[in-house]
């Protein structure tokens, strides 16, 4: 009942979205039948949030080797080059690279984006954390993040969201907002990352798929809405 609730909550805001786990078998079998990729050899990265939250919400961790963490708060891929160079030379002898990119929203039953109730928890909490402190702090029109040691990631995720500001505050849902504006960031700087470092990949294939996730409840599977699904050929690059 409460998972045929969520699903109408979720279709409402984001009407592609789909069962998560259902999206993985679904482009897992993409991969294999339509692009002949042997599941049995591909390494995946993820460009996610740390959040904990997103560890289980899809079935790509039980079936592919990984994954290389390039994600920081946000889902921004912090690893930069280095980490990208470094995904590409852990590849199986030939393999194929996979890499699951975007940045996650939570919903609540009665559908509160960017708020969720988390495991063992009764009141609602922050779903993306970072997302949610970034949009509170670009409300005021004065502020402008300070890159530091002490809180690095989030000043550059609040620094790359600067140019979305407007666009972001002026959105009659900002939650949603400022999450469609760091899917396009994400999206940006993992294509940027591959094309800077195609000479280290020694595979013929770099699967892309990007989108956001969306949280729902202790229990429930969570969703995802695609936004990118591409099997790159390396040597096009």
């Amino acid at each position: 009942m409460l998972q045929r609730k969520f699903d109408q909550t979720v279709k409402k805001h984001f009407p592609n979205a789909k069962d998560a786990k259902d999206t993985s078998i679904h482009y897992l079998g993409k991969m294999h039948i339509e692009h002949n990729i042997d599941i049995s050899k591909v390494l995946m990265a993820t460009s996610v949030c740390s959040d904990d939250i997103n560890v289980p919400s899809t079935t790509f961790f039980n079936v592919l080797f990984g994954p290389f963490i390039m994600g920081g708060l946000g889902g921004i891929p912090f690893v930069g080059q280095t980490g990208m160079t470094a995904f590409a030379h852990h590849i199986p002898d030939n393999g194929s690279a996979f890499i699951f990119y975007g940045p996650h929203i939570g919903i609540t039953p009665e559908g509160h984006l960017g708020k969720m109730y988390r495991p063992r928890q009764e009141e609602m909490g922050n779903s993306c954390g970072a997302l949610m402190l970034a949009l509170s702090r670009l409300k005021n029109k004065d502020y402008e993040p300070t890159i530091n040691d002490e809180d690095y990631q989030q000043m550059k995720l609040e620094e790359s969201l600067l140019p979305y500001r407007e666009e972001i505050l002026n959105h009659e849902n900002q939650q949603k907002a400022i999450t469609e504006a760091t899917y396009k960031i994400i999206d940006k700087q993992i294509h940027e990352h591959i094309k800077a470092c195609k000479k280290e990949f020694h595979v013929d294939t770099i699967t892309l798929l990007g989108g956001i996730v969306i949280n729902t409840d202790y229990g429930l599977d969570d969703y995802f809405d695609v936004r990118n699904f591409e099997v790159i050929d390396v040597k096009s690059l």
